[in-house]
């Protein structure tokens, strides 16, 4: 079995969602002792944005591509591999203005690749992969909320894993997250509260 941990928030040890994360990839260590885990910082990896070389190198046929194209493409093809040899796909993330943050936006505009993670009339191709959204919030979008109309994040998340073929979806919802940074609520008690959920995603 093998685990992709990928991370985004730019906080540190300050970061709810990575700290999430630490708990998630303890408890999957433990669930499978032989597995091996991949963690991927999209905080410290260069991912540039698309531009019309990207788009030119992804849409020509691998076996025409030119060394330019191969140089362009590096970086996505490097995450694609690592993305199609996971067993067990996990995303730490927060939530800004009600959606992903710019690096995860990058990641996964790199990801969703023509000819290998999606196919050539549009359906996907990555199949019988686990996925696990380990998402902090400064506001509280579950069922009931006020603001759940806000939830952008989630939306836009299952929706493009689906796009890929990725079905088997856990969202881990940290929402609230303001209270530990106003000091209203230590922070390892805030993060207690998702260990039922954490080990449930890991255990699914």
């Amino acid at each position: 079995m093998k685990l992709l941990m990928i991370e985004t928030s730019t906080r540190g040890e300050h970061s709810i969602s990575r700290h999430l994360a630490k708990n998630f990839m303890a408890q999957w260590k433990l669930a499978h002792p032989e597995g091996e885990i991949v963690e991927r910082d999209l905080a410290t990896t260069h991912l540039p944005y698309m531009n019309l070389p990207w788009l030119q190198a992804s849409l020509t046929p691998a076996d025409r591509h030119t060394p330019g194209m191969k140089d362009v493409l590096q970086v996505s093809d490097e995450l694609v591999a690592e993305l199609l040899a996971a067993d067990h796909i996990a995303i730490s993330t927060p939530v800004y203005n009600y959606n992903v943050p710019a690096n995860l936006k990058s990641y996964i505009d790199h990801i969703v690749r023509k000819g290998l993670t999606l196919g050539m009339t549009g359906e996907g191709l990555v199949h019988g992969k686990t996925c696990t959204v380990l998402m902090a919030s400064g506001g509280v979008y579950t069922e009931g909320s006020p603001i759940r109309d806000r939830d952008i994040a989630t939306t836009y998340l299952r929706l493009i894993l689906k796009v890929i073929g990725i079905e088997d979806v856990t969202f881990v919802a940290a929402g609230g997250t303001k209270v530990v940074d106003l000091g209203e609520r230590p922070r390892g008690e805030f993060l207690q509260t998702f260990d039922a959920a954490i080990t449930s995603a890991v255990r699914a």
